[in-house]
């Protein structure tokens, strides 16, 4: 069981949130509306998650004077896992325009339930003060720690996790590891089956979004 209180995991009370994560739950949503709600849950997560983004003051005029405003101050970089994670970045996007978006490629091997990385893009040097690591599933959490540690690596200070469900073994799994990074949540399930999928889940979020099951 998950500590009763653990300040690094903030899983989503918002009665739309619940409500959007039911229909994507069932066997007979179809792939578009699928991709649909994966986008608007996706959006509603990462409100909650960019709560502490810095913002740097600034005046704006009005057509009746001068205001006092504010601006991003941070650049946000969006880092979906391939290929479940391309259908979060839509969402994220509309809220966040100016986010860059850099893909990190991992498969999770279906013998030995680790991931094994096939694709990384990411320049030498990192461009983004914050990333937000966006995968609709928390299983195992092997993907999430490989993906982590290659955001450290890159030089990134600031790390969140943005999923829409997760096991405990793979919230455990990836706060062992990084107890440093906030885990943003639609819902925590009881477990993994014997092939490392979460019960009772939804079933393989990227098939699901592409019609390939």
């Amino acid at each position: 069981m998950l500590a009763p209180s653990n300040p690094m995991l903030h899983v989503s009370t918002h009665p739309l949130v619940s409500h959007k994560i039911s229909r994507l739950r069932r066997v007979t949503t179809d792939p578009k509306k699928f991709r649909e709600l994966v986008r608007e849950i996706s959006a509603l997560l990462a409100y909650e998650a960019t709560q502490d983004l810095q913002t740097a003051p600034m005046k704006v005029e009005t057509p009746l004077g001068i205001a006092d405003a504010a601006e991003l101050k941070e650049i946000i970089g969006l880092v979906p896992i391939l290929r479940a994670g391309l259908g979060m970045v839509e969402g994220i996007w509309e809220l966040m325009p100016s986010a860059e978006v850099w893909h990190i490629g991992l498969y999770r091997d279906e013998k030995t339930l680790k991931p094994v990385q096939y694709y990384n893009k990411l320049p030498v040097l990192p461009t983004v003060g914050v990333c937000l690591i966006l995968d609709p599933m928390l299983a195992t959490g092997g993907s999430a720690v490989a993906t982590v540690d290659i955001l450290k690596n890159w030089g990134v200070k600031r790390i969140k996790f943005i999923g829409l469900i997760a096991a405990p073994e793979g919230i455990k799994n990836l706060q062992a590891h990084h107890p440093d990074i906030p885990i943003y949540l639609a819902a925590v399930d009881k477990g993994l089956n014997e092939y490392g999928y979460i019960v009772p889940g939804l079933g393989d979020a990227g098939d699901r979004q592409f019609g390939t099951a």
